[in-house]
């Protein structure tokens, strides 16, 4: 860009055009800001600018997420008479993507006259930025049915792969893998890779294997991507043989994929060869650990028992502990019921001002755990007073390519009468198998038959109860969970999956469950 500019400097009277190259690298660049003082310069130079300039000065304030720069193009570009233009109005639909603007990107949807492909595929982008999944997915369902003018192309079908595994809509991703097929988009390594995501992020391992086999030139993302899937789904060993087989290929592990290799370890507890990669990825690849990968090795240890050493590795790393290491180290206190450091790393949390509403829930779990109640009520004091409010469960099942959501005691179901009677039965036959309530996930300090109330009616119970009622016997339901699983939660999981002969597939916010036949995959290592 420093050449650019000397030689733009050379130019008597630059034109627009050349202006507007400029503007382009800069925007895509880690200058941006240049950009837009190439923008005011052309201006003061008394160069009237055309909507491509706009759209790349447009590109520089998203990519710096100026929006009240942007909002001050926006006023130009009314001014200036540019709105008519579809590229640069959808430049201002990204822009309005940012969080808090979205309304503002789907008025610009609205006022633009000719939408075309590209504009629809910016509309599901912002959903997706936005986490809209589900309405993401209606607008490519629309793009199918409107016809050619605006059919999905193949970053429509990338969008609409990612959406679908976020959601776990296994059913939709199928559709959507079908209209790759009969576009000739398969051969794409980027819709390969975002395949596989979308089939592991669904529980469904044997698809993503079947996808990744028939991926001729694997490149990094691709190993990365199904050693991810595997990691997610508590496979442990074979990641760790894939991973193998990746450097037996000649192709060379990046951070990233050392990222998901050593996640994979701690999701299975293979302490010993987490620890041997971590010291192969310095050593060995001459990768340096970032926080991630200091992330992964405390959660190794933290799953495994050992939180001292544990706690010895985050004090002395070589970068400063984030968010994420403590964290990371509250929940490992959760799971072995250790309050006093769980306690210290809340206050590690607190001095960072990083403290979310479910840190406080963890801590509340590890008091009640250990049934110190007084420090249950004292938290609990403390998250009303400082009006600290936590995030409601929320789970959802696909059905027919449509994602019903539930709430805990959820009632806003259409069909919530009969999925409250089919929960009962479930209840009923479970306890007949011998399944009891797991009242330590309960974090008041109640009486047993209030606590089996309280835990009856979960969200991830109301999607799996309502899988058992609206799909045929033997289907496997699949479910995911905006939060980690409770104890309970999993138990009751695990018995319907033998007493009704099904598979059911929980996603939670940390990994996958496979419940057959009374079992789980994750060897209730979790």
């Amino acid at each position: 860009m420093d050449y650019s500019l000397r030689y733009f400097a050379c130019i008597p009277a630059p034109s627009v055009s050349h202006y507007n190259v400029l503007i382009r690298g800069y925007s895509m660049g880690d200058t941006a800001h240049k950009g837009l003082e190439m923008y005011r310069s052309m201006r003061r130079a008394g160069v009237f600018p055309n909507p491509i300039s706009s759209s790349f000065a447009v590109k520089c304030c998203a990519k710096m997420g100026a929006l009240s720069g942007g909002l001050q193009l926006h006023a130009r570009v009314l001014v200036d008479g540019h709105q008519l233009d579809s590229l640069l109005m959808t430049t201002l639909m990204d822009l309005y993507s940012l969080p808090g603007r979205f309304d503002d990107a789907c008025k610009v949807f609205d006022e633009i006259l000719v939408k075309d492909t590209v504009t629809w595929n910016v509309l599901i982008s912002c959903y997706t930025k936005n986490k809209l999944f589900q309405e993401a997915l209606e607008v490519f369902d629309f793009m199918q049915r409107e016809g050619s003018e605006c059919a999905p192309d193949d970053v429509t079908c990338l969008l609409a792969l990612q959406a679908c595994g976020h959601l776990g809509a296994f059913d939709f991703g199928w559709q959507v893998h079908n209209y790759v097929n009969e576009k000739d988009y398969g051969d794409r390594i980027n819709i390969c890779n975002a395949l596989v995501a979308m089939y592991a992020q669904c529980g469904c391992l044997e698809k993503a294997c079947e996808v990744f086999k028939e991926i001729s030139w694997k490149n990094v993302v691709s190993w990365t991507t199904m050693i991810s899937g595997f990691a997610m789904n508590g496979l442990g060993r074979q990641a760790i043989d894939l991973f193998h087989e990746m450097q037996i290929t000649g192709s060379v592990p990046d951070d990233q994929t050392f990222t998901w290799v050593l996640s994979a370890c701690s999701h299975s507890g293979l302490v010993g060869e987490g620890i041997r990669l971590f010291e192969q990825m310095k050593t060995q690849f001459g990768v340096v650990p970032n926080i991630h990968h200091y992330g992964c090795v405390v959660d190794l240890l933290g799953r495994a028992g050992l939180l001292d050493k544990a706690y010895q590795l985050i004090m002395s790393m070589e970068v400063k502990p984030d968010s994420t290491i403590w964290r990371t180290l509250l929940a490992a206190c959760r799971i072995h019921k250790h309050p006093e450091l769980g306690k210290q790393a809340l206050d590690h949390l607190t001095e960072l001002k990083a403290e979310q509403a479910g840190d406080y829930m963890l801590l509340l779990n590890t008091y009640s755990s250990v049934g110190n109640w007084e420090k249950v009520t004292e938290l609990r004091k403390f998250m009303k007073v400082n009006e600290i409010q936590t995030t409601p469960g929320c789970s959802t099942i696909e059905l027919k390519g449509k994602v019903h959501q539930f709430l805990v005691d959820d009632v806003a179901h259409p069909r919530k009468d009969e999925i409250y009677e089919m929960l009962d039965e479930i209840g009923k036959q479970l306890k007949i198998a011998g399944y009891v309530a797991e009242v330590s996930s309960e974090l008041h300090n109640v009486g047993a038959e209030e606590s089996v109330i309280s835990l009856s009616y979960h969200s991830e119970k109301l999607a799996m109860a309502f899988g058992v009622l609206a799909t045929p016997p033997g289907t496997t339901i699949r479910v995911a969970k905006n939060l980690r699983t409770c104890v309970d939660c999993h138990n009751f999981a695990k018995f319907l999956s033998r007493v009704y002969n099904r598979e059911v597939i929980i996603r939670d916010r940390l990994r996958f469950h496979h419940f057959r036949d009374g079992r789980c995959s994750c060897n209730d290592y979790w």
